[in-house]
């Protein structure tokens, strides 16, 4: 029971303070309006039908004001109550002076909708009806008592047309206050979810492990979390410069804009740590998001990746080094006590295949571990590509059927590593080799540049294709369909084209065969 009273209770006390400012603002044009009347209405002719009833009115409407402006009558009566008692002191002191005026001709009917609105504006429900129906009766009958002494001719149809608006300006400000009642909930409510959001992103700021600034124009310190002042080792302060608390971070922000970049090394000063600085603009405004992160910790990280991978590497290599070993050590046995040459030539080959397997893996594994050895050069694709079908077509015993060909313009270049390349374009082009159909352009090997600097080498054979449940394994480690491959050869080749900051990836299936691309720079 008690969780349901406190909600209400804030909502009637937001409700009332939503409508205090209203209130005050109406309360002055009121006192305003007395203050007018008494002053100013009788040098501009108001009161000439009665002038002693209208200086009464006048007085009564300002004792009214003054009496109701106070906050003591809104905790007595409670605001509705003082709204109410407000409107129809409003309308019945207008009404008088509009009888002593000369009607509605005086303009007193719009000093009563300025009041009918202001009530609608401060009050609630349909009260605001009840308002505009007083008001109707008030100045119909002041028309008619007019008309009734005789004191001038009464057009009623004018006077109802304003009684109509009586009611119009009721209902149209009710449902503006209530429209802003509502807005001003939202926004309210809205607000209070941002402050959360705001509170919850701080809380997260200052847990995280790498340190952030923001910086404002001129190199101002706004904000920062603990961690940043950590890996500085600099004594922080927001409003002072990065100049006075990190010189060498206030450099290299400097140098990083203006040549254009977002990230690089840095060792700081105060803590002497290499950190890793990457400056991102924040939001539309100009401040500079900062993220340090420590060099030591990634490079941790870095190395539990790798020997994680190493060991996971490392089982596999075992597992499949020891299947041909053990062919090797069977054949070996059988020959010792092999009389017959015919046996005795099978055997031996049966060991030469299995050691060449291993040789091959041993080698697929040495590539692998040179891949952060790229040394990215320009290469001129048409006449490299022609030099590596020659090797390839005089290692594989091709001859001149054209099985492999090469369609490519002569200015395309590549920048990557000669050598990784070169694998990469064996391990691609063996594959397609290997279930081509075996006719002329049975592989064809393409490239195209494009205007932002990026090059497509393209590696597309005619054979039948990679099954749909095998194309999601293609890339994994010792993956293969070959019985004397070792897995490795694409797993190394994608391994080899990241080393050289490009991508290898197998397109989907348009057409029959295996369509593999490289996607690299043109310059480095």
């Amino acid at each position: 029971m008690k969780a349901d009273v406190v909600p209400s209770l804030e909502v009637h006390l937001a409700d009332g303070l939503a409508r205090a400012e209203p209130l005050r603002y109406l309360n002055l044009f009121r006192l305003i309006l007395a203050g007018f009347f008494l002053v100013a209405g009788r040098p501009l002719q108001l009161g000439g039908d009665s002038p002693t009833l209208f200086i009464a009115a006048a007085i009564a409407y300002m004792a009214a004001v003054l009496i109701l402006g106070f906050k003591d009558a809104e905790r007595l009566l409670g605001t509705s109550r003082l709204v109410t008692l407000q409107v129809l002191v409003d309308v019945t002191l207008l009404t008088v002076i509009m009888w002593t005026s000369g009607g509605y001709r005086s303009g007193m009917p719009i000093l009563i909708l300025v009041a009918l609105a202001g009530a609608g504006l401060v009050g609630q429900g349909r009260m605001v009806l009840f308002y505009a129906a007083y008001a109707t009766v008030a100045v119909l009958l002041e028309n008619a008592f007019r008309l009734l002494s005789g004191r001038d001719t009464v057009d009623f149809f004018t006077v109802g047309i304003t009684c109509i608006g009586f009611f119009a300006i009721a209902q149209v400000a009710r449902l503006l206050a209530q429209r802003a009642l509502t807005n001003e909930d939202l926004a309210r409510q809205r607000g209070a979810d941002l402050a959360n959001q705001l509170r919850l992103n701080r809380q997260i700021i200052q847990d995280m492990q790498d340190g952030v600034l923001v910086v404002g124009e001129g190199a101002v310190v706004r904000q920062f979390n603990p961690q940043a002042m950590a890996l500085l080792g600099a004594n922080l302060r927001e409003g002072m410069t990065l100049e006075a608390c990190a010189p060498s971070l206030e450099i290299e922000l400097r140098r990083l804009a203006a040549q254009g970049e977002s990230a690089h090394s840095l060792r700081a000063d105060g803590s002497g740590k290499m950190l890793l600085v990457r400056a991102l603009p924040a939001g539309e405004g100009k401040d500079t998001l900062i993220y340090l992160e420590d060099f030591d910790r990634l490079h941790r990280q870095i190395q539990q990746v790798k020997l994680a991978a190493l060991g996971r590497l490392t089982a596999s290599i075992a597992h499949e080094i020891r299947n041909p070993l053990a062919s090797v050590y069977s054949a070996a046995e059988l020959l010792r006590e092999e009389k017959r040459s015919e046996m005795q030539a099978r055997l031996i080959r049966i060991i030469g295949n299995n050691a060449q397997r291993i040789d091959r893996l041993v080698s697929d594994v040495l590539a692998l571990g040179r891949r952060d050895e790229a040394l990215p050069e320009e290469l001129q694709l048409a006449e490299f590509v022609d030099e590596f079908l020659e090797e390839f077509t005089l290692a594989e015993g091709l001859g001149s059927e054209g099985i492999v060909v090469s369609r490519m313009a002569p200015e395309v270049t590549l920048c990557m590593d000669r050598t990784h390349l070169r694998q990469i374009l064996w391990n691609l082009v063996g594959n397609a080799r290997r279930h081509c159909s075996g006719g002329p352009a049975a592989v064809i090997i393409s490239a195209r540049a494009f205007e932002e600097g990026r090059v497509e080498l393209e590696v597309r054979d005619d054979g039948p294709g990679i099954p749909e449940d095998h194309r999601s394994k293609i890339f994994e480690p010792f993956f293969t369909t070959h019985s004397k491959g070792t897995g490795l050869g694409l797993y190394i080749a994608r391994e080899l084209a990241e080393a050289n900051g490009a991508l290898l990836e197998l397109l989907p299936a348009t057409s029959a065969g295996a369509h593999f691309r490289i996607i690299g720079r043109a310059k480095s």
